[in-house]
């Protein structure tokens, strides 16, 4: 059997409140958040809310053009819900076997180790074990678990939405020079007073294959004191098409 090489696989959920296909995946991303079904794999997930279901009836709080620009970067099969593992495999987002498997194949990849330390102004990243990749991104989101909506109008109109793990910012941290095998540097991040337990990811993803070669979760307590997470190693068609339904 191939050993699970990789500690930590990013797996991001494109999502939006005025999707009715949409709260099946959401549930999906909450189990596996929860669950961490992968033997030696730490799942860290990203809800990313895209802003092209908006004018459709229901105006997604959650959601920015900035996740939608972030999703075309992956393809020209845009569509909700959609998960991106790894960075590279493109799975169905209310397909939790399929997820599953993804991330389990992307588990056997070689990753580096990123390391997160909070600093008075934001946090401190180190990365480590990186290798056989071009230019890459150091990416920082604020994420916040536990939100709850009451849908209104639109498709899912009359619906209690509950989400985990929604990016409410997402920031470059710096970028990593070709074969570079380690990077370290603080940089800043901003919190906003109303959100009420906040977490800190951060990736790192080759600028041209957009692999994701490294990430990693700092956990910030409830009151306000930053704690490290711990490192462990160990329905419905898609639906939503950008191209069928434009911002």
């Amino acid at each position: 059997m191939t050993p699970i090489l990789a500690a930590a696989v990013l797996v991001e959920l494109f999502t939006s409140e005025g999707c009715s296909s949409c709260p099946p995946a959401d549930a999906v991303l909450a189990r596996l958040h929860r669950e961490q079904p992968v033997p030696g794999v730490q799942l860290i997930v990203l809800s990313e809310h895209v802003d092209y279901w908006n004018s459709l009836g229901w105006k997604d709080p959650f959601s920015a053009a900035l996740f939608s620009d972030r999703q075309g970067q992956y393809s020209g099969h845009i569509y909700t819900p959609q998960a991106v593992v790894d960075g590279r495999a493109d799975v169905l987002g209310s397909d939790e076997r399929a997820i599953v498997r993804a991330v389990t194949a992307a588990g056997r990849e070689p990753h580096g180790t990123l390391r997160l330390t909070a600093t008075p102004s934001g946090v401190r990243i180190a990365v480590t074990g990186l290798s056989g990749h071009s230019d890459a991104e150091v990416m920082v989101a604020v994420v916040e678990d536990g939100l709850v909506s009451k849908v209104e109008r639109g498709e899912n109109a009359g619906r209690t939405l509950a989400h985990t793990a929604v990016v409410r910012a997402l920031q470059r941290g710096g970028t990593i020079p070709a074969a570079a095998d380690h990077w370290t540097n603080e940089v800043p991040v901003s919190l906003d007073g109303s959100w009420r337990r906040p977490r800190v990811i951060a990736f790192v993803q080759d600028a041209r294959s957009r692999r994701i070669l490294a990430a990693g979760v700092l956990e910030e307590e409830r009151d306000g004191a930053a704690a490290e997470r711990d490192q462990r190693g160990a329905d419905d068609q898609a639906h939503g098409a950008k191209n069928t339904h434009p911002p």
